[in-house]
C-alpha cells in the first residue's frame, strides 16, 4: 500500500494512542515500505532490517501518544524513529567487535584490485553518459527512483504529475539505458 494521506496517517496514530489495533494495522500497511526503506540504506542488512523494521513499529506503537502534528508530519515522526533506530543499531554493531591478536599477514586485503575500480569507474561514467542521452525530466525522475529512493507516488507528487506518467517515464527510460549501455 502506498503512503497515504497525512490527514489518515495522523488519524492512525491518535487511534493507535488508543490502543487500536486495526488503526495500527492500517498505518504499518501504509507506512513499512517506506521505513524499511529509511532502515535498511543505513544498515546495509536485510535480516537485520527486517528485525529492526519490527521493533520501530513497537516503538511507533507504544510512542503513538506522543506524535504531534504542528511539529512534524506522521511520515517524518515515523522516519526519524526509524532513522535513528538504524543508526543505533550500526552504532551497536561497531561496538560489538572486540579486539583480538592477529597476524597483520593472515589478514585479507580488503582493498580493491586496482582493475577493479578502474571498470567500476568506467561503468558509472558509462551510465552517467547515458542518463545524460535523457530528456532532463526523465532523467529526473529516474535519478529520484533509483538515486535517492523516492516511490514513484512520491515523485508523482513532488514533480506534480499523474503516477502514470511517472511509471511511463520510468519504463521508457530504463528501456533506453539498457540499450545505451549495451551499445
Amino acid at each position: 500500500m502506498p503512503i497515504t494521506a497525512k490527514k489518515e496517517l495522523t488519524e492512525w496514530l491518535a487511534r493507535c494512542a488508543t490502543g487500536d489495533r486495526a488503526a495500527f494495522s492500517r498505518l504499518y500497511d501504509a507506512t513499512s515500505a517506506k521505513l524499511y526503506g529509511v532502515i535498511i540504506r543505513i544498515v546495509r542488512d536485510r535480516a537485520r532490517s527486517d528485525d529492526l523494521l519490527q521493533e520501530v513499529y513497537l516503538r511507533i506503537w507504544q510512542r503513538s501518544g506522543s506524535f504531534n502534528p504542528d511539529r512534524a508530519s506522521p511520515i517524518t515522526w515515523m522516519a526519524t524513529i526509524a532513522r535513528n533506530a538504524a543508526i543505533d543499531e550500526v552504532r551497536k554493531s561497531a561496538r560489538q567487535y572486540h579486539t583480538v591478536d592477529i597476524d597483520v599477514s593472515d589478514v585479507p586485503d580488503a582493498t580493491p584490485r586496482a582493475d577493479a575500480v578502474i571498470e567500476q569507474s568506467e561503468a558509472w561514467q558509462r551510465l552517467e553518459g547515458c542518463l545524460e542521452t535523457l530528456e532532463q525530466d526523465h532523467r529526473s525522475v529516474v535519478k529520484q527512483a533509483y538515486l535517492e529512493g523516492l516511490s514513484r507516488e512520491e515523485i508523482s507528487t513532488r514533480m506534480k504529475m499523474p503516477v502514470g506518467t511517472v511509471k511511463t517515464w520510468l519504463h521508457r527510460s530504463l528501456k533506453r539505458l539498457k540499450e545505451c549501455l549495451a551499445g
